[in-house]
């Protein structure tokens, strides 16, 4: 990760924290947390659900959170130090590379919008299960379909009127490897892992009360990508056109962008 990719996550995340919050208080309800639990948190990133799970856990229970990205492990460890969590345990590494007896003995898992980004997530799956105790469950949140989720699918539709823009490749690690049932049951099951239960939750993932700040946002986070090279007069005109499309998301003089994502329970 760039420096310059580590400030965006910094500067957006106690907004998304908020916002999202619902989500991984979620996640730990349905993995049955509680006092004196080991759990495994996959991508920790900046630390959700991590955190919120490890006071869950406590007293006498920890988590152990691993992520391949130091930079967004020391963004976690500043927050659990400034909020006093001391039962967190932070680890860089990828999904796929985690076995007992380093990892293991674990009475739940989590991971939040991670497992779609892995290079072999089948291998993940397997590795997760590998370090769960029996009965342990593994719940994960992972996006739905693309045009579910505005934060994705809108910006970019926008900017389908002027330019050629990428079509979602659901089979490459990304945002949407994991928005069909049938893959999501497929891969758990070849990884060993039975999938309990399956809900939605509709999760905003920013807002907004200005243009410039909604502008601001979109651009952060995948927008300057394809952007770069566009004439600007493209660019000023998909920026107004996006302020109009804005305008249905917009409650109490705020824009919301999120979309629903899936949760799932799994155990082996």
């Amino acid at each position: 990760m760039s420096a310059s990719e580590a400030e965006i996550w910094r500067k957006y995340d106690a907004m998304e924290r908020r916002l999202a919050a619902g989500l991984s208080e979620r996640m730990i309800d349905l993995a049955g947390l509680r006092s004196g639990m080991r759990v495994l948190d996959i991508g920790t990133g900046r630390g959700e659900p991590a955190i919120p799970a490890a006071r869950c856990v406590s007293p006498g229970g920890v988590v152990v959170g691993i992520d391949s990205s130091e930079q967004m492990l020391r963004m976690a460890r500043e927050r659990a130090d400034h909020e006093g969590i001391a039962n967190l345990e932070l680890r860089v590494g990828s999904a796929e590379s985690i076995r007992p007896p380093l990892f293991g003995g674990f009475h739940a898992a989590l991971a939040r919008w991670v497992l779609m980004y892995v290079d072999r997530p089948i291998e993940a799956l397997s590795a997760i299960s590998s370090c769960l105790l029996p009965g342990a469950r593994f719940v994960c949140a992972m996006w739905a379909e693309p045009e579910r989720v505005s934060y994705y699918s809108m910006p970019r539709s926008v900017l389908s009127r002027y330019v050629s823009v990428p079509a979602v490749d659901d089979h490459a690690p990304g945002a949407f490897r994991y928005s069909t049932i049938d893959r999501i049951h497929d891969d758990y099951a070849a990884a060993g892992l039975r999938v309990e239960h399956v809900e939605e939750m509709d999760v905003a993932v920013m807002e907004a009360t200005t243009d410039a700040e909604l502008i601001a946002w979109v651009r952060a986070f995948g927008l300057s990508r394809l952007l770069a090279g566009v004439p600007e007069t493209i660019q000023k005109a998909w920026e107004r056109d996006l302020i109009e499309e804005a305008a249905q998301y917009r409650r109490d003089g705020i824009v919301r962008l999120g979309g629903v994502t899936r949760i799932v329970v799994a155990a082996m």
